[in-house]
C-alpha cells in the first residue's frame, strides 16, 4: 500500500471532525436552532462544521443583527458543552496524540475553552499545551488568524507546519495561512488537500535526528 510522507517542523490540530467526533452532539444543538428560526436544518447542517458559531449564523441569517448573532451563539455554547454524549475520539486520535505528545503541537478550534475541554476530556484525549480557542481570535475560520497564531506561538513559521482539518472552513482557513492540510474524514475528501485519510490510524508519525516531523500519510 502507498505512502505519502510529509516533513514539518511543527503540527496544528484542528479539534472537532478531526481528533473528537463530536457530529451528535454538533447536529442535535444545530437541528434545534434551526428549526426555532424557521431553517432547514439539513441546509444548515452543510455550513455548520468549522466555523464558529455566529459565523455560521452570519451565513444562514445574513440580514440579521450581527449582537443577536453573538448572543446566540453564547447559548449554543452552553448547550454543546453540556452535552457531551455520543463524544468519542476520531478513529487513531488517542496513538497519534501519544506519538506527537513530545513533538510541536497546537490546538487550533472554534471551540472556546470550555467547550474544548469538555470534549476533548469526554473523548479522552490529552489536552495539547499550545491551543487558540476562540476567546483568542477576532475572526473564525476560514479565516487564517488561528493557524497563524498558533504556529506563532510554537515559533515556527507558516511553510514550516502542517494544519489537520475535516471541514471546509478549515482547509480553507489552513491554506490561506500558507500551511500544507492533512484533510481528516468525508467532509475533506473533496476539498483537495495535500494528503487525505479517512481517520488519524492512517498516519505514523517518525521523529528524525534534527527534530523534523515526517508524516507517513498511507492512501485509504
Amino acid at each position: 500500500m502507498s505512502a505519502t510522507v510529509l516533513t514539518a517542523s511543527a503540527l496544528l490540530l484542528d479539534m472537532d471532525g478531526t481528533l473528537v467526533n463530536s457530529d451528535a452532539v454538533v447536529e442535535r444543538c444545530w437541528r434545534r436552532w434551526a428549526l426555532r428560526h424557521g431553517l432547514d436544518p439539513e441546509a444548515a447542517l452543510k455550513v455548520v462544521h468549522g466555523r464558529q458559531g455566529y459565523a455560521t449564523m452570519a451565513v444562514l441569517l445574513p440580514d440579521r443583527p450581527v449582537e443577536e448573532n453573538y448572543a446566540d451563539n453564547r447559548v449554543m455554547l452552553a448547550e454543546e458543552t453540556a452535552d457531551v454524549d455520543g463524544v468519542v475520539p476520531v478513529g487513531g486520535a488517542p496513538a497519534f496524540m501519544a506519538a506527537i505528545a513530545d513533538l510541536p503541537h497546537a490546538l487550533v478550534t472554534s471551540a472556546d475553552s470550555a467547550l474544548a475541554t469538555a470534549r476533548m476530556t469526554a473523548a479522552a484525549l490529552p489536552m495539547p499545551a499550545v491551543r487558540v480557542t476562540a476567546e483568542q481570535v477576532g475572526a473564525s475560520k476560514p479565516d487564517p488568524e488561528g493557524f497563524l497564531k498558533g504556529a506563532a506561538e510554537l515559533g515556527f513559521g507558516p511553510a514550516d507546519c502542517i494544519v489537520f482539518e475535516d471541514s471546509e472552513a478549515g482547509i480553507a482557513a489552513g491554506r490561506a495561512a500558507g500551511m500544507r492540510v492533512v484533510g481528516v474524514g468525508p467532509r475533506a475528501a473533496a476539498l483537495s488537500p495535500d494528503a487525505h485519510v479517512e481517520d488519524l490510524t492512517q498516519i505514523r508519525v517518525e521523529t528524525a535526528e534534527d527534530g523534523t516531523i515526517r508524516l507517513h500519510v498511507r492512501a485509504a
